[in-house]
């Protein structure tokens, strides 16, 4: 009977961390793609207040933002959620319909990286 109960609670411990997990790669999801609506918003006032807003809705959502980029009104940010040891990175892009005509396959050079962050 004790060893049904270990497998029980190790099965209920591998659950729960699948739980969370989940949650937090929503989390980042959530926070990237607000990050680049708001950086999309900002992109007219340059690429520094425009990453410095997406920072602070990022924030807002407990994650750190990882990468953000900003051509012309284009924002393609990566938000990060760190989950115990490991880190669940999300990528969104953002902009008006018309400035995605002609625009370039590769995403716009970086113009804020975090430090400690690797970027995707």
């Amino acid at each position: 009977m004790a060893s049904l109960a270990t497998v029980l609670c190790a099965v209920f411990a591998v659950a729960l961390a699948l739980g969370q997990a989940a949650v937090a790669r929503h989390r980042a999801a959530a926070a990237a793609d607000l990050a680049a609506l708001a950086a999309a918003d900002h992109a007219l006032g340059g690429p520094l207040a425009a990453c410095g807003r997406a920072r602070a809705v990022a924030r807002a959502h407990r994650a750190e933002l990882a990468r953000c980029a900003v051509s012309g009104e284009l924002a393609d940010v990566t938000a990060a959620v760190r989950l115990g040891p490991y880190t669940l990175r999300s990528r969104a892009r953002a902009g008006p319909p018309e400035a995605w005509h002609g625009a370039h396959a590769a995403a716009p050079a970086p113009a804020f990286r975090a430090a400690g962050w690797t970027a995707s």
